[in-house]
C-alpha cells in the first residue's frame, strides 16, 4: 500500500545505482558495478531483455499466485535466490550476515561466496532455517577445494555452487584504473584463513600472523586453469550435496554436463565481469534449455537457472518463459546493502518480489507453470 512518504530506499535499479555511486567510496562502487573490459557485455545483458516483450493474457483467475518453485526436493517460496557475491565487506561492515538475515526473513536462498568477508559457517548460522548454498570456486589445491566442501555441508548447506567461468580473473578496467584488488589487502579472505588445508600451506602460526604471505599463498591456488571435464567426477567424489556448475553459455557444454552427471547448471556471464563482447546470458537460455532437455533422459531432471541481468520483476518473468527454474539476483541486493546493510537488502527484496508477484499475475498467469515461451514474443525491430 502507498503511503504519503516517500520509501527510504530507491526503488528503481537506476536510481539504486545511482545512490550507492553517491554513498560508496569510489573503489568499492567500481568494484560492484563494473566488468571486464569496455563493459560491453554488462549493457548487452541489460538489452537482452528488452528484446523479449511480455504477451499478456485477461480473463483469467489470478487472484491467488503461486510463486513457488521446486528444486533438488525442496520447494522455496519464489524462483528468487541471492548470487554469490565475494568480498562484501567493502559494501558494509557487516557484509554477508547482513544479508543472510535478510534473505533469511523473507525465506529468499543465498548463495555463500567462497570469498566472503565472513566464514561459510557464520553465514550459515545467520540463515538459521533458511535455505542457503555454497558457491566454490575450484582451488588448484585439491587438499583446500575438498575442505572447503566438507565445510560446506558440515554448516548445513543444501547444494554446491561450483563457479567455472573464473579460472582467472577477468580484465576489469575499473579496477585496474584505480589500482583496486580487495583480496591483496586480505578482504574475503576468511574461509581459506580459517580452513585447514589452506593454513597446512602456510609456514608459522595462524595467517593473520603473517597476512603478506597468507594473501600470496590464496593468490597461488585461488583457481585452476587446467580443470577439464574429466576432473568433475573427482570433485562430484568429495560430497554429497548437489552439484550445480556456474558460468554455461554453450548448448554443447550443456550436454557435455548432462553426460558427466551435474545436478544442475546456471546460465551466466559472471554478470559481463570476465569476458568482454561476451553473448548476453539470455540469448544464450533457450539453446542450453533445449540441449539440457535433449540431453536428458525421463526419469531426470538438471534444473536450470539463469544468472546476469536480473533488475525487475518483468526480468524473472521473461527468463522463466525462455526456461529458467530459478533465476540469481545479484548487483541489485549488494548495491542495496551498501547502502543499507539489512535494511538496504531486505528493501531490494521486497520490491522485486512485489514486482515479479504483480507481473505474473497481470501478464495472466497464476503460477510459475502457466510461464512459457508463448507468454513472450521478439520484439520487432
Amino acid at each position: 500500500m502507498l503511503e504519503d512518504e516517500s520509501p527510504e530506499f530507491p526503488v528503481s535499479y537506476e536510481d539504486l545505482e545511482e545512490r550507492a555511486r553517491e554513498d560508496l567510496s569510489e573503489e568499492a562502487f567500481a568494484y560492484v558495478a563494473g566488468g571486464a573490459g569496455s563493459e560491453s557485455t554488462v549493457a548487452a545483458n541489460d538489452r537482452a531483455f528488452d528484446a523479449w516483450q511480455i504477451v499478456p493474457r485477461i480473463m483469467r483467475d489470478v487472484s491467488d499466485r503461486d510463486l513457488s518453485v521446486e528444486l533438488f526436493g525442496r520447494e522455496y517460496p519464489s524462483p528468487v535466490m541471492l548470487a554469490p557475491i565475494g568480498v562484501q565487506s567493502i559494501l558494509h561492515d557487516e557484509a554477508e550476515l547482513a544479508v543472510a538475515r535478510a534473505a533469511s526473513a523473507l525465506e529468499v536462498p543465498m548463495i555463500c561466496s567462497s570469498v566472503s568477508s565472513y566464514s561459510m559457517e557464520d553465514v550459515a548460522d545467520e540463515l538459521g532455517e533458511s535455505p542457503g548454498w555454497f558457491q566454490l570456486y575450484w582451488s588448484s589445491d585439491r587438499d583446500v577445494a575438498a575442505s572447503f566442501l566438507e565445510r560446506a555441508e558440515d554448516a548445513g548447506y543444501e547444494a554446491v555452487v561450483v563457479t567455472l567461468d573464473t579460472p582467472k580473473m577477468g580484465w576489469r578496467e575499473r579496477d585496474i584504473e584505480l589500482g583496486y584488488l580487495p583480496f591483496l589487502e586480505g578482504e574475503g579472505l576468511t574461509n581459506y584463513f580459517e580452513d585447514p588445508a589452506f593454513r597446512d600451506r602456510l609456514e608459522g602460526d595462524y595467517p593473520r600472523g603473517n597476512e603478506e604471505a597468507a594473501i600470496a599463498s590464496w593468490h597461488e591456488c585461488f583457481g585452476d586453469a587446467s580443470l577439464t571435464w574429466d576432473d568433475l567426477a573427482w570433485l562430484e567424489s568429495q560430497t554429497d550435496l548437489p552439484v550445480i556448475i556456474k558460468g554455461v553459455l554453450h548448448p554443447d557444454d550443456a550436454r557435455e554436463a548432462v553426460e558427466r552427471g551435474v545436478d544442475g547448471m546456471i546460465v551466466s556471464n559472471h554478470g559481463g565481469r570476465q569476458v568482454d563482447g561476451a553473448i548476453p546470458a539470455l540469448d544464450a537460455l533457450p539453446d542450453i534449455v533445449d540441449a539440457v532437455e535433449d540431453a536428458t533422459d525421463a526419469d531426470r531432471d538438471v534444473p536450470v537457472l539463469f544468472d546476469s541481468g536480473i533488475r525487475r520483476g518483468s526480468d524473472v518473468v521473461r527468463a522463466v518463459a525462455l526456461g529458467a527454474d530459478a533465476v540469481l539476483l545479484g548487483r541489485p541486493y549488494a548495491l542495496g546493502l551498501g547502502i543499507g546493510g539489512e535494511d538496504g537488502v531486505r528493501a531490494v527484496l521486497e520490491n522485486l518480489l512485489a514486482d515479479l508477484d504483480l507481473t505474473v499475475g497481470l501478464s495472466g498467469c497464476a503460477s510459475l507453470d502457466e510461464i512459457e515461451r508463448s507468454t513472450i514474443r521478439r520484439a520487432e525491430r
